[in-house]
């Protein structure tokens, strides 16, 4: 009780806002309105072994499913959401991502008998800027809604390059194509392993990631993010 007294103080002076728009939350509220929470643009690709995103990965590396909770457009909701994750240090704003994208596979054939997962990382001098891996954020609530182990030492980034906003397609497969090592490769012989990663655009990024760990034997991959380009 009194702990919820002082919280309420608190909140007079420094409200919680949503981190989808910006209003402030009402006090059984966390990190999203529940207008925002409905409104957010789901994909519903989940179920869909052949959908826009799996397509991407064609000819390049072979995935069980390829899948994004929801769709990223300028200046919209979920852009705000994933702004606050990168730039505001609104870490809760990834585990948000992550129990919803958990929801979504959940009961999904595709994403069944999952292992591991496996944040995409971010060099650790990038890391430290930012404060925390915005993919581990989105892993973390997707296990705690779906069990599944989060395994972020498995995979790590050997290179700190530039970041990928801006850059076409091609320019994006150079800037990460040999950037990814995959570590203790004998804990992965033989799993099902989803990568995890913030927005899909182009796929470069998962791409190299799949590339490597598609080198352990008998591993089996597929890839999920909270959000990716376009309708």
């Amino acid at each position: 009780m009194k702990f919820s007294f002082i919280h309420s103080i608190i909140g007079l002076f420094y409200p919680s806002v949503c981190a989808a728009c910006g209003t402030p939350l009402f006090q059984f509220e966390h990190v999203v309105c529940t207008r925002c929470r409905n409104l957010l643009p789901k994909t519903g690709y989940e179920r869909n072994e052949d959908n826009p995103l799996a397509r991407l990965f064609y000819g390049t590396v072979r995935l069980k499913a390829v899948t994004a909770c929801f769709f990223f457009s300028k200046e919209g909701k979920v852009q705000h959401l994933i702004h606050e994750l990168k730039y505001k240090g609104n870490s809760e704003a990834g585990v948000f991502l992550g129990q919803e994208l958990g929801k979504s596979i959940k009961e999904a054939p595709l994403f069944q008998g999952v292992d591991c997962l496996i944040p995409v990382p971010l060099h650790p001098k990038r890391e430290r800027q930012r404060g925390y891996n915005q993919s581990l954020m989105i892993a973390q609530g997707l296990s705690e809604v779906t069990g599944i182990p989060v395994g972020d030492r498995f995979l790590v980034r050997s290179v700190n390059t530039a970041t990928q906003t801006h850059k076409t397609k091609e320019e994006r497969w150079q800037n990460v194509k040999d950037i990814f090592e995959v570590r203790f490769a004998d804990q992965l012989e033989g799993k099902y392993v989803l990568l995890i990663d913030d927005v899909l655009t182009t796929g470069a990024t998962l791409e190299a990631c799949a590339m490597k760990l598609a080198e352990v034997p008998g591993i089996v991959i597929s890839c999920a993010t909270a959000a990716c380009a376009g309708r």
